[in-house]
């Protein structure tokens, strides 16, 4: 990256934060700066890298967000005070690039394409070939530059997330009573 010789503030922000969060293994997805009456507040969000599956962690934010502070608060590139907010991605936040849709891997989405048309599917992968998408019609395959817009679906509970588990009593019960018909009143 080259440094401007007069560089914004975000500019500078984004000098002494992209080595910490690279460091830490993660990804800076966005600096935002915005004034707030007298401070500032420096908006900072962070991601797992372009081929990882799943969320990131709330306790790795936290970490990540100490280290952040720390180097902010040696390096001073903010003038004044300031507010530091460190968060990752929303599952609101658009797909607009193809590290957004490689991030949303085995997620449910839904794409509206540029000819008007909406598919919702599990993505199943995405490279510069496009994307690949598990609908309720079968597998689509989808050119990225078709997508006008891409959305991860919120799901409550995906079919694979969920476990039973039933814990049994000595007398194979579930609820540790033994005779189940007493506790039905049919004695």
């Amino acid at each position: 990256m080259v440094t401007p010789a007069n560089p914004s503030p975000v500019d500078r922000v984004d000098a002494v934060v992209r080595p910490v969060v690279e460091a830490a293994g993660l990804v800076l997805e966005d600096v935002h700066l915005t004034a707030a009456g007298r401070r500032s507040v420096v908006r900072i969000v962070v991601d797992l890298g372009d081929d990882a599956i799943g969320s990131l962690s709330l306790d790795t934010v936290g970490v990540v967000a100490r280290e952040i502070s720390n180097a902010m608060d040696s390096a001073d590139p903010v003038r004044g005070a300031y507010v530091l907010e460190v968060s990752s991605p929303g599952t609101d936040r658009p797909l607009t690039t193809l590290r957004h849709f490689r991030r949303a891997r085995t997620r449910l989405v839904r794409l509206t394409l540029h000819d008007g048309s909406v598919l919702l599917g599990r993505l199943l992968d995405a490279d510069d070939g496009g994307l690949e998408l598990e609908t309720a019609g079968g597998p689509v395959h989808v050119a990225l530059d078709a997508v006008a817009r891409g959305v991860v679906e919120v799901e409550l509970s995906r079919v694979h997330d969920v476990v039973l588990d039933v814990d049994h009593d000595e007398d194979g019960d579930e609820d540790g009573d033994e005779d189940d018909d007493e506790d039905e009143g049919l004695a």
